[in-house]
């Protein structure tokens, strides 16, 4: 089968989207993976050389009386009609969509040729977006139960949020900080924003970290805010800042716990690896959906979470010293985040689109 597989924007959409394509290529079919401009899209493209991607002009709903709405419109009908071509270019049997405007014009342009179609939803609160697209599906694909209702009149099934393939395969943890330059004889805490970096919480956790030499912290700061947080790091030999990891697999096996948002796609890679976290949510997501998606996590005693004007340096110095080097707690919320991972969530959705 030919399956066109909307995604991009933000990682938390591009990542599940590839792992879908990597499931379908692995079961004879061809997947075409429709990604946005952004720069998050352009490195996944070149990673992932062996995928087809092509890029799809996708921009975000404005509010309803806004002065943009006529530039979204006109923009729209260009988006669906570029994938109305892609459609019949490729001979597509079916269209999914990874969540997000991305999602819209492919999938509105499938359903209308006929073709079965399909929107996948991470998040325990759904997006507007996701919520509009779902009236052109069969069927919406649901990373968490509580999204359920969310879709009333929809067919809905839990099939999970998928990882790529290689975040099942983690390297050893001696050779992933030996890959990463990292040192082998401290303790290791990540801190990452996600693919659009995360400026508050950078700082907040490079200032605390300078005064926490015994435990190495490394930092991906996201491509923009990269040489401003090396620049606070400076002089700190305990801290390690990159804008972009592209080997996460090794990021996660290097760390004895993460500080991290609460994207979905995030706490999914955090639950099939089994991660110690601290959910910081961002204050700013659509409808507050982090904080949503963290006390899934947090009521399961998967996580600690904390909101990001709550954020101390005692918060921080408890979940590190108290948790993560507490060989019996760290083991209890690793056991509790891997409890709610769902490692075949790419074989189900590929089972799904494929009538399989």
């Amino acid at each position: 089968m030919n399956i066109i597989i909307a995604c991009g924007g933000t990682g938390g959409h591009l990542f599940p989207g590839i792992a879908v394509a990597q499931q379908l290529r692995k079961l004879g079919h061809h997947p075409v993976l429709l990604i946005s401009r952004k720069d998050v899209d352009a490195e996944a493209s070149r990673k992932y050389g062996d995928l087809d991607f092509h890029t799809i002009q996708a921009i975000a709903k404005p509010p309803l009386l806004s002065l943009r709405m006529p530039l979204f419109l006109w923009r729209l009908v260009r988006t669906y009609m570029t994938c109305a071509r892609i459609i019949r270019r490729e001979h597509a049997d079916a269209v999914v969509g990874m969540g997000g405007f991305t999602s819209l014009p492919p999938v509105r342009a499938g359903k209308s040729m006929g073709l079965r179609a399909f929107v996948h939803d991470s998040n325990a609160l759904p997006g507007k977006s996701n919520r509009l697209t779902a009236r052109w599906c069969d069927k919406v694909l649901l990373g968490l139960a509580e999204a359920a209702s969310f879709f009333p009149g929809k067919e809905c099934e839990v099939v999970g949020t998928p990882v790529r393939e290689e975040l099942h395969h983690l390297p050893a943890r001696e050779d992933a900080r030996r890959s990463l330059g990292l040192p082998a004889d401290k303790p290791l805490i990540l801190v990452t924003g996600g693919s659009q970096g995360a400026r508050n919480l950078n700082s907040m956790l490079v200032e605390f970290a300078k005064n926490d030499p015994d435990v190495h912290y490394l930092v991906i700061a996201g491509k923009q805010d990269f040489e401003r947080v090396q620049g606070l790091a400076a002089g700190a030999p305990n801290i390690t800042v990159t804008g972009f990891c592209s080997d996460m697999p090794a990021a996660y096996a290097a760390a004895d716990g993460v500080i991290a948002r609460s994207g979905a796609s995030t706490l999914t890679e955090l639950s099939v690896i089994g991660k110690a976290c601290l959910l910081v949510p961002f204050p700013f997501a659509a409808d507050d959906h982090q904080t949503h998606n963290a006390r899934v996590f947090t009521g399961h005693g998967a996580a600690v979470m904390c909101q990001q004007a709550d954020l101390t340096e005692d918060t921080v110095r408890r979940f590190v010293h108290d948790t993560v080097l507490n060989p019996e707690k760290r083991a209890a919320m690793e056991d509790a985040m891997r409890s709610l991972a769902r490692p075949d969530a790419a074989e189900a959705i590929a089972r799904v689109i494929t009538n399989a």
